[in-house]
C-alpha cells in the first residue's frame, strides 16, 4: 500500500510536460504572447479599429503613416490599420477552420489505414503520396480555381491540401499502438474496431496530431495569403492580408506601407505559430525533452 501511495503521490506531482517545455524554451513564450495578442486584436477589432475598414476617403488617398492614420491609407483612402485588424479575423478563421477539417479527415483516414492495413492501407497511402507530391500552394491553387473564390471554398481548398500530412502522421503511430497488449486485450473482450480506434488509439496519438496542427495552421495562413495575392482569395472589398498586399503591390514604390505592414502581420503570425509548435513538439518528444 505504501508503494502504491508513493507512486500515486509522485504521479500527482508530475509536472505538466507542456508547461515544462515552455519554461525551458523561452522563445516559446514569445510565440504564445504574439499569438494571444493577434487573437485578441482580431476578436476586438470592432472596438479597436479607429475607422470603418470599408469606408473610402479619396481626400486622404495614399496618405503615409501619420498621427491621424497610424499605418497610412490605401489607394481608396481606407485606413490600413483598421483593415489589418479586420483582416486578422479572416486569416485566423480560414487557418483554424481549414486545419480543423484537415485534422479530422486526415487523422481518420490515417487511423483507418494503419488499423485495417492490407490493400486499404496501400490505396489510402498511395493517394496520400500523390497529394504530397504536389506543392501545397500549387494544389491549393488548382482546387481554388475549380471551386471559385469565396470564403467557404478557400477553406475547403486549403483543407484538401493539408489532409495528406495528417493522414501520414496518424498512420505511423497507429500501427505501433495497435500492436500493444492492451489493444489485444480489448479485442479479446469484444470491443468493436470503432471503439478501439476512437477510445484506445486516438488518445495515444493525439499529441502528435496537435503538434502538426499548430505547425500547419501557419502554412494555412501563408497559403491563404498567397491565393489572395493572385486573386483567388476572399473577394474585395473584404479586408484580407493577402488581398491588401495584392492591392498595395501596384503602388509599392510610392506607398511602401501598403505591402510592408500586411506582410509583417503575416510574418508575426507564422512566427508565433511556429514557436508554439516547437514548444509542443519538445513537450511530447522524449529525446528532445531529455536533451534540454
Amino acid at each position: 500500500m505504501t508503494d502504491i501511495t508513493l507512486a500515486s503521490a509522485k504521479s500527482e506531482k508530475a509536472p505538466n510536460p507542456v508547461l515544462t517545455a515552455l519554461r525551458r524554451n523561452r522563445l516559446s513564450w514569445v510565440g504564445v504572447g504574439l499569438l494571444l495578442l493577434i487573437v485578441l486584436a482580431a476578436a476586438f477589432a470592432p472596438m479597436i479599429a479607429p475607422y470603418d475598414p470599408l469606408k473610402q476617403n479619396i481626400i486622404h488617398r495614399l496618405s503615409g503613416p501619420s498621427a491621424q492614420f497610424w499605418l497610412g491609407t490605401d489607394s481608396f483612402g481606407r485606413d490600413v490599420l483598421s483593415r489589418l485588424l479586420y483582416g486578422a479575423r479572416i486569416s485566423l478563421a480560414i487557418g483554424f477552420l481549414s486545419v480543423m477539417i484537415a485534422m479530422v479527415v486526415g487523422s481518420a483516414l490515417g487511423i483507418l489505414a494503419g488499423y485495417i492495413g492490407g490493400l486499404f492501407d496501400q490505396i489510402v497511402m498511395g493517394l496520400v503520396d500523390v497529394m504530397l507530391s504536389f506543392p501545397t500552394l500549387l494544389l491549393g491553387l488548382m482546387v481554388a480555381a475549380m471551386l471559385g473564390a469565396s470564403f467557404e471554398n478557400l477553406i475547403i481548398a486549403i483543407a484538401i491540401t493539408e489532409t495528406a500530412p495528417f493522414a501520414r502522421v496518424a498512420r505511423g503511430p497507429t500501427i505501433a499502438v495497435k500492436r500493444r497488449d492492451f489493444i489485444d486485450a480489448g479485442k479479446s473482450l469484444g470491443f468493436t474496431p470503432v471503439r478501439i480506434m476512437g477510445v484506445h488509439i486516438l488518445p495515444n496519438i493525439l499529441s502528435d496530431i496537435v503538434v502538426v496542427a499548430s505547425l500547419w495552421m501557419a502554412s494555412a495562413i501563408r497559403t491563404e495569403a498567397s491565393l489572395a495575392f493572385i486573386g483567388l482569395g476572399v473577394a474585395p472589398p473584404t479586408a484580407t492580408w493577402g488581398g491588401m498586399i495584392r492591392e498595395g503591390f501596384e503602388n509599392i514604390l510610392s506607398a511602401w506601407w501598403l505591402v510592408v505592414f500586411p506582410s509583417f502581420a503575416i510574418l508575426l503570425t507564422v512566427l508565433a505559430l511556429n514557436l508554439l509548435g516547437d514548444a509542443l513538439r519538445d513537450a511530447i518528444d522524449p529525446k528532445t525533452r531529455n536533451e534540454r
